[in-house]
């Protein structure tokens, strides 16, 4: 399921490694070296497309602030000090950029049918079992939830993972998550 937008990242890589990874790509883009800019997005891009489709809701915004925070990452890189979350950095960026675009509409939106027409193309991997998930979590979760849910769904991070990007103890992502769980089993029986 999901499989649309997973990772990039490559297999068999330990956290670890993949944070070691991307922190050097980001300090090279700081120095100057473009090249390192595709490096981070094919291994972010699905996890930071999803973050953000959560928030706002809408594939067209998502789309373009999907773009906004690699350009933003780009501008700032040499402003990146390294601790170790370099995706926590990544998503930072790209939810201050999210909540100034809900501002500025001042309303959520949900996904209106031709845009899930639009990811069900025939080319696509992208189902009717995924749109209903994704339905689901779009409408009944809230903003936690749906982050925690699009992260590890769509995104395939881990729950350990997702908790070190959040800044939250992994107890609470993983209450979080069975908690949105049981209120899309909810909504999808209802259906």
């Amino acid at each position: 399921m999901f499989g649309l937008l997973q990772s990039h990242a490559p297999e068999g890589e330990s956290e670890a490694q993949r944070n070691a990874e991307l922190d050097a790509a980001l300090q090279k883009i700081g120095k100057g070296d473009r090249e390192a800019v595709s490096d981070v997005y094919a291994r972010t891009a699905s996890a930071v497309y999803g973050f953000i489709l959560s928030i706002v809701r809408n594939t067209e915004d998502a789309e373009d602030l999907l773009q906004d925070t690699y350009v933003k990452l780009c501008l700032n890189a040499d402003q990146y000090q390294s601790q170790g979350k370099p995706m926590a950095w990544i998503l930072t960026i790209a939810r201050n950029l999210s909540l100034m675009k809900l501002r500025g509409r001042r309303r959520m939106a949900d996904l209106p049918e031709y845009e899930w027409e639009a990811l069900e193309d025939s080319d696509s991997e992208f189902h009717t079992e995924d749109r209903m998930v994704l339905d689901a979590a779009l409408r009944v979760l809230s903003g936690e939830e749906s982050n925690i849910v699009m992260l590890h769904a769509v995104a395939g991070l881990k729950h350990r993972e997702i908790a070190e990007m959040l800044d939250m103890p992994l107890a609470t992502v993983l209450s979080k998550y069975n908690r949105a769980l049981k209120k899309m089993k909810k909504v999808i029986g209802e259906r």
